[in-house]
């Protein structure tokens, strides 16, 4: 069998919560997580704010350990891999402000990672802004003088700088005007193919146009992975089938028939999740079972993989 690109295996991760009565006490962020990533893929990865995407992410790239389980890449854990190849691996943040120094220039910026590698930045940097729909005269402009899309453009710029094999778009477009995200998302799309690259956010609408693959997270749990098409218009699991029927329908005849499905209560605690299934207590299809017993996140169709009970009543 092919050893993919990327392979998280088992991978769990809690935080110490500090003040009061719980200096102790650990919040459980991830569980028992799995994901491969084929060479030339894209993924991408859902859910409500909290619920360890993010934190994944972070994981991926090597910049946190998790509390068991492994990352690997090319069958290498990741912090041996990222120092056999180094400039292989980038990300792209939520908060463009904050990655941006505003004591460079956006040719400085770019020109870093370009730097520490030693490689030629002379001929990279205005094909690389050309890349990414920048006219070359913002090369010496500061971060402030630049506009929401033009500063996250720049910072994609420098994630693809070192030409990565895999990048980490961590809600990369979350924070942008619609039509900025619309021209963001346009790159992305000229970008698939040619690195592998995991693509977090919480919207669904946006996930579907670039990525082959879905994953959709709930309280640290995968609960659902699949093909992109297989998840829109297959989809087995009663949390995934409630954030299909939330996007948006832009033709009035087709909303009006279409029902929108609306879960009950609120997030649980990941301080104080449920026993069993994670999403029992929000399932119009819960059970005793679902209280005593885990679902296991099993292959129920080739490629299509989820974590539910009853996957025989979803409707």
């Amino acid at each position: 069998r092919e050893t993919p690109l990327l392979e998280v295996r088992n991978v769990s991760k809690s935080y110490p919560v500090s003040g009061g009565f719980w200096r102790k006490k650990r919040q459980p962020v991830l569980r028992d997580v799995n994901l491969t990533l084929s060479e030339g893929s894209s993924v991408g990865l859902i859910g409500e704010s909290g619920e360890g995407k993010s934190t994944l992410g972070r994981l991926i790239l090597g910049l946190e350990q998790p509390d068991s389980g492994q990352v690997f890449l090319e069958g290498r854990p990741v912090h041996v891999w990222s120092k056999e190849h180094p400039g292989q691996m980038s990300v792209v943040f939520q908060d463009y402000t904050s990655s941006a120094n505003p004591r460079f220039t956006v040719e400085e910026l770019i020109r870093e990672p370009l730097d520490i590698l030693r490689l030629d930045a002379s001929c990279a940097i205005p094909e690389l802004l050309e890349r990414v729909g920048l006219p070359k005269a913002l090369r010496n402009l500061y971060p402030h003088e630049l506009s929401g899309g033009q500063l996250q453009r720049v910072c994609i710029a420098r994630a693809i700088a070192t030409r990565p094999r895999f990048i980490v778009f961590d809600e990369a477009i979350s924070s942008l005007d619609v039509s900025v995200q619309a021209q963001v998302l346009d790159l992305l799309l000229e970008l698939k193919g040619d690195m592998t690259y995991l693509f977090i956010a919480h919207d669904l609408s946006v996930v579907k146009h670039i990525s082959n693959r879905i994953g959709v997270m709930y309280l640290g749990k995968l609960v659902e992975l699949a093909d992109s098409y297989e998840l829109i218009a297959h989809s087995i699991h009663p949390y995934t089938r409630s954030l299909i029927s939330a996007i948006p329908v832009a033709d009035p005849i087709t909303a009006r028939q279409s029902k929108r499905i609306v879960l009950q209560g609120d997030v649980p605690s990941p301080l104080n999740p449920p026993s069993g299934c994670r999403f029992r207590t929000r399932c119009p299809y819960a059970d005793e079972r679902c209280a005593a017993e885990v679902p296991e996140f099993k292959e129920v169709t080739s490629g299509h993989w989820a974590a539910c009970h009853h996957l025989d009543k979803v409707k």
